[in-house]
């Protein structure tokens, strides 16, 4: 299905500090996160960010959290995003039957709540330059694991404009401007 503002939701998933300083890709991945999150702000996109504990994992990057509009991340041991009622409860009060997913770790995090979010019957879409893992392989592996579930891939790049449809208006050229 073609992706709406009316239907979506990102889902920003542990983009924290010290698991983040061991990832591969690190400056790209960061720069994409960044930028999905501003065209979801720019598209007025609810957007939900999470900490995988953050007493031991540090809090989310500073440039990842400044770009959040102010809003603040929830905390979580579980792997899965919906292992913790907080967030799941989060997520049902936007009645959003689309969610894009960014984060770390592809084969870890992000992996789980994908399946968890498929099962629960929510039309995923993995935005595959905005996720990482600490290694390549991982990260490759992750991306096959949510496609052959029936996830969505997808890229920044690709996902943003899906959701603006036309090329027009100041929405269009505020997204332009994020994507150059």
């Amino acid at each position: 299905m073609k992706l709406t503002t009316r239907n979506t939701l990102l889902l920003v998933i542990d983009v924290q500090e010290k698991i983040f300083s061991v990832m591969h890709e690190q400056q790209e991945t960061k720069r994409n996160i960044c930028r999905v999150i501003e065209g979801a702000n720019v598209l007025e996109i609810p957007i939900i960010w999470t900490e995988q504990y953050p007493a031991g994992l540090g809090c989310t990057l500073a440039d990842v959290a400044a770009v959040m509009n102010g809003t603040e991340p929830l905390e979580k041991i579980s792997f899965s995003c919906l292992g913790d009622g907080e967030i799941t409860e989060k997520l049902k009060t936007y009645t959003r039957s689309q969610i894009l997913v960014c984060g770390i770790e592809t084969h870890i995090c992000v992996y789980q709540t994908v399946q968890d979010l498929l099962a629960e019957g929510i039309e995923t879409h993995i935005i595959t330059d905005a996720v990482m893992s600490r290694h390549e392989a991982n990260h490759k592996l992750g991306l096959r694991k949510m496609d052959e579930m029936g996830a969505h891939l997808t890229s920044v790049e690709m996902a943003l404009f899906e959701l603006l449809g036309v090329a027009e208006g100041k929405q269009f050229k505020a997204v332009a401007q994020i994507i150059k």
